[in-house]
């Protein structure tokens, strides 16, 4: 008989899973999509031109909240979970919903989904959103440069727009990210590998992305989005840990499964954080991880001209995943805020309006800070009228992206800025060195 499937997911993973495991096979019947975590995403279809032979009119996408009534109208038979970033009593709480209601709750295994690259493949991913993946991503890729070695960065998916469209994303200048129409947390995680002259791939099928992507690479790079695991299989696979959520790499899926699949372990903010934080996250490595190779890394906060903070009341934009279901209070913006002698932080949450307004209510652990909220134009229009509507003298924005070419704004704005910056020995370049030459000296298989 065949299976009626239901994907649960966020608008990336889930349809990746999909292509591999559920496009053209007939012992299934995928009914629909759900959504959760991004706004606005559900209400769209996943087209058949992405979808298959099997679903000529395409795939619904409906909003989480609809998930108990399909499963009733469609009698389904297994829901899949499929995005990231997720405690584990929250998922064990939506397998109860699915269960109780007659169907499989089922997760993927990470090597299951997996594609391979005919070039070498780093992954870099992480144990939580905000661990400092990005910059990890960029210092990876100047290990290779300087190698002699040309990295292209292959992207975890947002694709928030026409999905036909995005299906194969490639981006290597700033008109490309006007031509696929960005949102803002696209922009964060493109523009500064852009700035290094490094080409980026990203969109919805990920077997034709690495097609294209390896014929232009000596490396292949998998930047990780959220906590997720890769989509490739890694020939060295780093992950990322955020001392300042210490114990979080055992509690939130599929982080614990990086934990337990990497090859060197970066434990990054050490500058920030305490030593009893970074002391619990190594621990917990060294438990469950023996072939890990450990590193430490600060997460250097670089502000051109510092003394303009001094004695501001500065208004903190932080990078908007991080805080929402990172749920990290602060970032960059604050330290840098705290550390150059602000007079105070202002709060934002009494000028928030809109979508803006409806974050701060959804994420209720966010402190004084704006998080950079931009999925959609509306989005982008609702930050920038509560930033010019909030009573400061400078605006100090910790996001990846220079904030001023997206949104207006109408005072002072200074840039915080974070760098990868080892902390004593092993150092990533020698240790990523050491695991690059024992692949190169193996056949990597097609």
């Amino acid at each position: 008989m065949v299976e009626k499937i239901i994907i649960m997911g966020a608008a990336g993973r889930d349809f990746h899973n999909f292509n591999v495991c559920f496009r053209d096979n007939p012992c299934y019947r995928v009914v629909a999509f759900t959504a959760a975590q991004i706004p606005d995403i559900d209400g769209r279809r996943y087209p058949r031109e992405l979808a298959g032979r099997l679903y000529p009119d395409g795939i619904g996408i409906y909003a989480e909240d609809e998930l108990i009534e399909l499963i009733r109208e469609h009698q389904v038979d297994r829901v899949v979970f499929c995005y990231s970033d997720v405690p584990y009593s929250e998922i064990m709480h939506k397998a109860s919903m699915v269960m109780a209601n007659g169907a499989d709750f089922i997760l993927l295994g990470a090597t299951r989904t997996m594609l391979r690259s005919s070039k070498p493949l780093v992954a870099v991913c992480a144990s939580r959103t905000g661990c400092g993946k990005s910059q990890t991503t960029r210092y990876v890729c100047k290990i290779l440069a300087d190698r002699g070695q040309k990295a292209v960065v292959v992207r975890h998916p947002m694709p928030y727009g026409d999905l036909k469209q995005q299906a194969v994303q490639r981006f290597s200048c700033y008109e490309d990210f006007e031509k696929h129409k960005c949102t803002i947390e696209e922009r964060e995680e493109y523009e500064p590998l852009v700035d290094d002259d490094i080409v980026v791939y990203a969109g919805v099928d990920y077997g034709r992305i690495i097609n294209q992507a390896q014929q232009e690479a000596d490396v292949v790079v998998w930047d990780g989005g959220n906590n997720d695991t890769p989509f490739y299989y890694p020939d060295v696979h780093i992950v990322v840990f955020d001392p300042h959520r210490a114990g979080h790499e055992k509690r939130y899926y599929p982080g614990e499964i990086n934990m337990m699949m990497a090859d060197i372990a970066v434990i990054n903010k050490v500058d920030s954080a305490t030593d009893e934080q970074v002391r619990q996250v190594r621990d917990n490595i060294e438990a469950y991880v023996s072939q890990s190779e450990i590193v430490l890394a600060e997460s250097a906060i670089i502000v051109d001209d510092p003394e303009q903070i001094r004695g501001k009341r500065v208004l903190v934009v932080e990078d908007g995943p991080t805080l929402t279901h990172g749920e990290m209070d602060f970032g960059a913006g604050v330290i840098a805020a705290e550390r150059y002698g602000a007079a105070e932080i202002v709060d934002p949450k009494p000028y928030a309006c809109g979508s803006i307004k409806e974050t701060y209510n959804r994420y209720r652990h966010i402190g004084s800070v704006l998080p950079a909220m931009g999925y959609s134009d509306k989005q982008i229009r609702e930050l920038e009228l509560t930033i010019n509507s909030t009573k400061c003298d400078l605006v100090l924005f910790g996001t990846p992206i220079n904030l001023p070419r997206i949104v207006t704004i109408d005072k002072p704005t200074l840039r915080v800025r974070y760098e990868y910056r080892d902390c004593g020995r092993p150092r990533l370049e020698d240790v990523l060195t050491n695991r690059l030459q024992e692949v190169t000296s193996r056949e990597i298989p097609v």
